[in-house]
């Protein structure tokens, strides 16, 4: 008799554990299998933009600027629906003029603040809205610092360093994904 009436404490202690093992998960729900990525570099004092393969349908691109911080800052494209393909882009000017014309329907709708400089951020978060995508994220100071010592056609895709079209195709999917690049799982 006194196993039995153990056996619902050793069912709810086995309960618990499972249950807090799940919550130690570090993995996010919805995360994808393989880091999202985008490309940035500089260029005669233009921060561009290189997604790795085309977004078709972006209604929307955030740029925040060190992210989670007091020193938090955002700039925001629209784009009126079905939205528009992007793939390259200029976004920002090192000495802090106007964010270049993109020259089509993708026009800033929030600037950064007039006094934010944002070549002193340490990181940038981007994101797409429109098509299914994931976000990526960069180093400010590396972008700055290493573009001039890469061919313009190379881009700093986080992590995963400087790459060019061939290494994007061979790589994604592979051992990353671009933003918009469906997750293969």
């Amino acid at each position: 008799m006194a196993d039995i009436a153990r056996w619902p404490r050793v069912a709810c202690a086995a309960l618990l554990m499972v249950a807090v093992a799940a919550a130690c998960d570090t993995e996010a729900q919805y995360a994808p299998s393989l880091p999202p990525v985008a490309g940035f570099r500089v260029d005669d004092g233009v921060l561009k933009l290189w997604t790795g393969t085309p977004c078709d349908g972006v209604t929307g691109l955030t740029l925040i600027f060190d992210s989670g911080t007091s020193e938090s800052a955002e700039q925001r494209w629209t784009a009126p629906r079905p939205g528009v393909l992007v793939e390259r882009m200029d976004l920002l000017r090192t000495d802090g003029g106007p964010s270049p014309d993109t020259g089509g329907p993708l026009q800033v709708q929030t600037p950064l603040p007039e006094d934010y400089d944002w070549t002193k951020a340490d990181s940038i978060a981007f994101s797409v809205d429109g098509p299914k995508a994931n976000g990526a994220r960069v180093n400010v100071p590396q972008v700055l610092r290493e573009s001039d010592q890469h061919p313009s056609e190379s881009y700093l895709f986080g992590q995963r360093g400087w790459l060019d079209a061939s290494d994007v195709q061979r790589e994604n999917q592979k051992s990353f994904l671009t933003v918009c690049t469906p997750d293969p799982e």
